[in-house]
């Protein structure tokens, strides 16, 4: 069921309804049943999954929750990882290793035969959920967090249905207090859950589904669009098409999340206004970024270590988090990428502000810092063409092509070829360029605080104005043919 499809229009009024119509003491249970059968939506025997996942890992956190040191609790710990890591291993990861292993058995002449590959298909928002329930084990592990001992709790804080398949991952002290608590009907929190709701929805229909019409005809046939201002059109199209897509999803369950009486952490924090890469991960997919940082860069040892070992721990977290997102090559390309940049950024601090000194930028700090948005955009942008590619051997073709076909080319020529290109998807290229300048403008004016407060903060006129503005650009420029979400493949 995704949240753009007419499925979840009916869904969600009735799942909230019947959630305030209830007695307290069956809310959660309602709650639960829904987002069983929001998930079952996609297939349902993959909620046996969901269910497996959510009765082991409640039983090694009561049981650690039981013993005293961490000695004790470690194989209880050890059950929760091998089982939730294996369950990823064997779903997304083992076709790739196989294949991996094949070839480069064939590289080195050996005579190992593949092995059969598994024709599972991947569960939808596996690795999502997985790294909430693994955070959660790791916590009670650590003793940061009490276990849950309510099953149904816990189980409603792994399967809640606004974020179960593409986030936030939350944290459970974060959700599970919020579990406990009673919500009744607040007039203000569905308004302002319903505004983000809606937002998310423009930012996935108009915005990122117009963008991948002029986006899936380049990057899935590269070679026939070897024009470097093609190219660089299509990478840029992708660039705010996957911002709009993932955040708009993020928007629409916060907004979910929200009308129901619950708070998720913010995901984005207007990430392409980031001055630099380090910056750039700061605002974007903050869940996951944070989740690293915690679970896995601070306990290789941080930047505690040597610098040369930093480095090191910081790529080799990057090459994780690529990893992470798909069992391809580009992702681990993209990982890889980002983890150099940030090493780059890192190493190069020093040498950054000499030269800022030099070129006088110092005293000029609104002009040093808005080169260094347009330098992390550029940088961002030309990873995503890594991100987005179906094959590495497609990511290297568009990242040779960029510059081909501008030398020797007019300004007129140029916009002739991008004209000639956009004629069968003018009214893409239109709506959707729009439609980032509508996002960024809302966005920038929101900087300072949250665009939802700088709605909330607007003369009434002026607010039913845009809503009434916003619901006829959803109804009458969106794409409305069920197209998934991005992050849903991961």
């Amino acid at each position: 069921m995704l949240f753009n499809s007419l499925h979840f229009l009916i869904f969600f009024p009735v799942v909230a309804g019947l959630y305030f119509g209830l007695p307290p003491r069956w809310r959660g249970p309602w709650l639960l049943l829904a987002s069983y059968y929001f998930y079952m939506s996609w297939r349902a025997a993959y909620a046996l999954l969901l269910l497996a996942t959510t009765l082991l890992d409640y039983f090694s956190g009561y049981r650690m929750g039981q013993l005293p040191t961490k000695q004790a609790r470690r194989p209880y710990l050890y059950l929760s990882l091998v089982s939730n890591l294996g369950t990823l291993f064997v779903f997304k990861y083992f076709n790739f290793f196989r294949d991996a292993a094949g070839q480069l058995a064939g590289a080195l002449h050996l005579p190992l035969a593949a092995g059969p590959g598994l024709g599972l298909l991947l569960p939808v928002g596996v690795s999502f959920y997985t790294f909430q329930s693994v955070g959660y084990i790791l916590d009670v592990y650590q003793g940061r967090l009490e276990a849950e001992r309510n099953l149904g709790r816990f189980a409603l804080f792994v399967a809640f249905f606004p974020q179960l398949v593409a986030g936030p991952i939350e944290r459970g002290g974060h959700m599970l207090p919020q579990f406990r608590q009673t919500h009744d009907f607040d007039y203000q929190r569905v308004v302002s859950g319903l505004r983000l709701m809606a937002w998310g929805l423009f930012k996935k229909v108009v915005v990122a589904d117009r963008l991948a019409l002029l986006v899936n005809p380049v990057f899935n046939h590269p070679r026939q669009h070897a024009e470097g201002p093609l190219l660089v059109l299509a990478t840029l199209a992708f660039t705010f098409q996957i911002y709009g897509d993932f955040s708009g999803y993020t928007d629409m369950a916060r907004g979910a999340a929200r009308v129901l009486g619950f708070d998720f952490n913010l995901n984005f924090r207007q990430p392409y206004l980031a001055a630099s890469v380090p910056e750039f991960w700061r605002r974007w997919h903050i869940s996951l970024s944070s989740w690293f940082r915690d679970y896995l860069y601070i306990p290789l040892g941080g930047s505690r270590v040597g610098a040369f070992r930093a480095y090191g721990n910081l790529l080799a977290v990057f090459l994780v988090s690529g990893f992470w997102h798909g069992a391809n090559w580009t992702f681990l390309a993209w990982g890889g990428l980002h983890g150099l940049l940030l090493v780059a950024s890192t190493w190069a601090r020093p040498l950054r502000e000499r030269l800022a000194a030099l070129a006088g930028l110092a005293a000029r700090p609104r002009l040093r810092h808005g080169l260094g948005v347009l330098t992390t955009f550029a940088v961002v942008a030309y990873a995503w063409i890594f991100f987005r590619a179906n094959t590495l051997s497609d990511a290297v073709f568009v990242s040779q092509h960029l510059l081909s076909g501008w030398r020797g080319l007019s300004s007129g020529r140029v916009a002739s070829l991008l004209l000639d290109f956009s004629q069968h998807y003018r009214p893409e290229l239109a709506v959707g360029a729009l439609g980032v300048l509508a996002m960024l403008l809302v966005e920038y004016l929101g900087r300072h605080r949250s665009p939802q407060a700088w709605v909330a903060a607007q003369p009434w006129a002026v607010r039913w104005t845009g809503y009434v503005g916003l619901t006829l650009l959803i109804v009458y420029l969106g794409v409305f043919n069920s197209t998934s979400f991005i992050y849903f493949q991961f």
